[in-house]
């Protein structure tokens, strides 16, 4: 049944409803309802509620009436609660700062400079109270910190190699000027060290803004990804350097413009790695900006002002200049002048007044045959440019890797010749008569080509047959002394004295080890013997040499280096990038010839001994017995010498050698077992023996100081050199580099 709902039918209905109830309760009293208690209350009247509910509240339909004024300060009020950062014991700035909005109140450094372990490279200041209140709160100096990222990992010596570096490329070493030379050693990380520099440049100053905007790496080509990967390893992705190691000519000009358009605080590629020939070609377009810092690395290439490269380079656009050489004197004082010059023009002067004012006075003070007032002027002069230079330049020698890396045992192995090899050699300097074209102490074309013709006599006949057929000057009649139906395309370790004991060195070291060997030399043709014997003896091996791509050499020193890699040698031409590359995977090392440069030598040499090598490492210099390549090594060890009194600051190195002894070149001593041995009139042997430890502040060996010992088969060490030696060695001089270890009898 339908009911009505108009309010005057539910009032009826509601009264009648009521009257009900009460008849109902008139006929059952006993039933009537008692009073129910609430269902949250006992007798005792305890409430059971929950605490966690709320008592309900009554709804209305209608909203709670607020003006305009009111509802905008209630929607402000909930806007402005203040945002918190989710980081524990965040300290930083906090509060409704937009992006690209200045900081209000004091500046501060990028990096906190009082943690643990912190390197602050610039601390301004103090100010006193007084002071304080009066200066200008958006110009007060901040402190430089490095990012604790790179300070963590470096080691004591490269957190001051740093320290020194930022000094001299902000003119606070030498007011005016912005440059300096890094010349450690190989292997104590220069690489580590620029890159710290050049990331702390771009990212701040005591001015609370970057340094630098942009920042440029000139190196060889065959450590331009190497570069790149170093950044990668130390910045792990903070920076995407540019990196130009091939391409075309527009592709490369295209990237170079692009590089040098940059600009603003945060530049998308602030650092451009690229070869020195690429530079050289496309300095044009380098040359439109400016860059805040130009790194030179392997930088003795800069040892010639005239050339192109250092031409090309000196007129870029950048106040600061960084070189990086672990070998900054390499045959004269000019060229070490050439690059103090390029770094910081006018320190020394100009060439011509560094002639007169220097290099003159040293060198005759140097010489074996110089008076006593022209060694005391060289000296003084020695003093005033070291005075000047060490503004500038810092120098660390390798012993201090003697704390991080295993012992390396240096040796140079005097190997006597084979009859076949003496019978061509004294052949050779009765027809060609090369003492005849010496004149005043200064070789001649023909002179060159006789110093080589005999160098590579003393590799393997091998590599002169092809003369011998021709019959060349210096060859007539020598293809009779080759054995009957020689062959030059298999190799024949027996004709050559150094091949052989090289022979047996990597057989023992093969059978007896599971150490990798890296094979140097001067000559690719030598290098091809190389292949020849270890196709013989199934050795698997890498070649590097001047004919491989960049990319290429990356790919297989990461591939030799891996521990699972079967490759037992790495075949490396000295000529073709020796410089830099990292071979820890070996842990032995092979010079077959020696060169006139001891930097080419002391390059190739320092691949194994690096940081990550986890093994001994031995070295061995092969040298044919009274030979040109005595001659030579004697000839390395007068520049060595020099370039330890200018740049390592020696003072007691002694003068054996004298510079008109060139007319000895061309002499074969059969005699000897050593003929560097006997002029460096060694005092501790007796007839060929060492029998007792040098004198207290003397060495045998002096300008070869840094061998600390000599020996015969009785006194070696080196198991794999001693199983050789019955081969051919005559004698050796032997190099420890850990000092606790100098003086091994």
């Amino acid at each position: 049944q339908r009911r009505s709902l108009a309010p005057s039918q539910l009032a009826k209905r509601k009264a009648g409803d009521e009257e009900e109830e009460e008849e109902e309760e008139d006929r059952h009293p006993r039933t009537t309802r008692k009073r129910q208690k609430p269902v949250s209350e006992t007798e005792s009247g305890e409430c059971y509620r929950s605490p966690f509910r709320k008592p309900l509240a009554q709804l209305t339909n209608r909203p709670h009436c607020l003006d305009s004024s009111q509802h905008e300060a209630f929607i402000r009020s909930i806007l402005s609660k203040p945002f918190k950062v989710p980081i524990p014991n965040y300290r930083g700035p906090l509060g409704l700062r937009a992006l690209g909005i200045k900081r209000a109140g004091l500046r501060s450094p990028l990096h906190d400079p009082f943690e643990e372990g912190a390197l602050v490279l610039y601390e301004p200041p103090l100010l006193s109270a007084h002071d304080q209140l009066k200066i200008d709160k958006d110009k007060a100096p901040v402190h430089v910190v490095v990012d604790p990222v790179l300070s963590r990992v470096l080691r004591p010596h490269q957190r001051e190699g740093v320290k020194f570096l930022w000094d001299c490329v902000t003119s606070r070493r030498i007011p005016g000027s912005h440059g300096c030379i890094m010349a450690d050693e190989m292997g104590l990380g220069k690489t580590l060290q620029c890159i710290t520099l050049m990331w702390t440049l771009l990212r701040q100053s005591p001015d609370c803004k970057p340094e630098i905007e942009k920042a440029m790496v000139v190196s060889p080509s065959s450590l331009v990804r190497n570069w790149y990967n170093e950044v990668e390893k130390w910045l792990g992705g903070r920076i995407q350097p540019l990196a130009i190691d091939g391409g075309s000519k527009e592709e490369i000009d295209r990237k170079l413009v692009g590089f040098m358009n940059q600009r603003g605080l945060r530049v998308p590629s602030p650092i451009l790695i690229i070869s020195y020939e690429t530079f050289r070609l496309h300095a044009e377009a380098l040359q439109k900006g400016s860059v805040g810092l130009v790194i030179c690395d392997e930088g003795h290439r800069l040892k010639n002002s005239e050339n192109q490269t250092y031409q090309a380079l000196n007129s870029l656009n950048t106040p600061r200049r960084v070189l990086i050489s672990g070998t900054p004197i390499q045959n004269d004082l000019l060229e070490y002048f050439s690059l103090v010059h390029f770094v910081n023009s006018g320190i020394l002067g100009t060439a011509q007044e560094f002639k007169r004012h220097f290099e003159i006075p040293i060198l005759k003070g140097r010489d074996a045959d110089a008076s006593e007032a022209e060694r005391h002027k060289g000296e003084e002069r020695l003093k005033e440019l070291i005075s000047i230079v060490n503004r500038c330049l810092i120098r660390r020698t390798s012993d201090i890797l003697s704390k991080y890396l295993p012992v390396k045992i240096e040796q140079v192995v005097c190997c006597r010749l084979t009859p076949l090899q003496a019978e061509l050699y004294k052949n050779f300097l009765k027809q060609a008569k090369p003492v005849e074209e010496l004149k005043e102490g200064k070789i001649s074309v023909s002179s060159l080509s006789s110093i080589t013709s005999l160098k590579k006599l003393c590799n393997h006949p091998a590599l002169i047959h092809d003369k011998c057929v021709e019959e060349e000057e210096g060859f007539m009649g020598a293809l009779d002394l080759f054995p009957a139906g020689y062959s030059t395309k298999s190799v024949e370790p027996q004709l050559s004295g150094k091949m052989l004991v090289l022979d047996y060195i990597l057989a023992v070291t093969k059978s007896t080890s599971n150490d990798k060997v890296v094979l140097v030399s001067n000559y690719t043709q030598t290098l091809d013997l190389f292949e020849k014997l270890c196709r013989n003896r199934r050795y698997l091996y890498v070649r590097l040499d001047g004919t491989m791509s960049i990319k290429k050499r990356a790919k297989i020193v990461e591939r030799f280096n891996s521990p699972s890699s079967p490759e037992f040698i790495f075949m490396l031409s000295s000529k073709a990038g020796g410089c830099g590359l990292n071979l820890i995977g070996a842990n032995r090392l092979v010079m077959f010839d020696p060169d006139w440069n001891p930097a080419n030598d002391e390059q190739a040499m320092a691949r194994v001994w690096r940081d990550g090598q986890k093994k001994m490492c031995y070295i061995y210099r092969l040298l044919s017995t009274g030979t040109i390549e005595e001659k030579i090594f004697q000839r390395q060890t007068h520049k060595k010498a020099l370039s330890s009194c200018v740049v390592d600051e020696e003072q007691d190195v002694e003068r054996h050698f004298s510079l008109g002894e060139l007319k000895e070149l061309f002499t074969l001593n059969e005699t000897t077992t050593s003929d560097t041995h006997d002029k460096i009139k060694c005092r501790r042997c007796v007839n060929g023996h060492q029998v007792r430890p040098p004198p207290q502040g003397s060495d045998c060996t002096s300008d070869l100081s840094q061998w600390n010992h000599c020996a015969d088969k009785r006194g070696l060490q080196d198991s794999v050199l001693k199983a050789a030696w019955d081969a051919a060695v005559t004698f050796t001089f032997h190099h420890h580099s850990h000092e606790e270890q100098r003086g091994i009898p």
